[in-house]
């Protein structure tokens, strides 16, 4: 392949974290022509602000899933570079994948503060630490809630376990 149709293939995010050697992996793009990266856990931290600086100052969403029983969880983020006079914006999402057994990901609420609620719930329903978030608590069940309910492999308790344990 051409260098300039490798450069076609990449979104100016992506293009940009290569010209500065950021390392990233791309993922392919959506059925929008929305590019996926993926960014290690320690390096998400640095891409995020980086990101944020580039122009992507809106957060659109964040949400986590758990890739396969015995697998990654993965966070992602899909951004949103805003400008004035512009009708088509960029966007990117960016997966960030932690392993199943310490799942820490930093938070990225000091960047977009409107992540708060959404890496509270992937805590709560999958277990993935969020380092620095400053509310990091169950928002979604109860704080004596044992284990984490999006996760493949979680065992439902029995419905007169639950019942019996109020």
């Amino acid at each position: 392949m051409k260098p300039e149709e490798i450069k076609k293939m990449q979104s100016p995010l992506s293009a940009w974290l290569v010209k500065h050697g950021l390392v990233h992996r791309s993922l392919g793009f959506d059925y929008q022509g929305i590019e996926t990266l993926q960014i290690k856990p320690e390096d998400w931290h640095s891409i995020a602000v980086i990101s944020y600086v580039y122009g992507y100052n809106y957060l659109r969403s964040q949400c986590a899933y758990d890739v396969a029983p015995g697998g990654p969880l993965a966070s992602v983020y899909h951004l949103t570079r805003i400008q004035y006079g512009v009708d088509q914006p960029e966007e990117v999402c960016i997966k960030v994948f932690a392993s199943r057994r310490n799942p820490k990901i930093p938070s990225v609420f000091w960047i977009w503060k409107s992540v708060d609620f959404q890496e509270r719930e992937s805590y709560d329903m999958l277990g993935i630490s969020y380092d620095n978030h400053p509310r990091l608590k169950r928002i979604l069940m109860p704080e004596s809630w044992i284990g984490w309910p999006l996760r493949k492999d979680y065992i439902a308790p029995n419905f007169y376990e639950i019942q019996d344990a109020h």
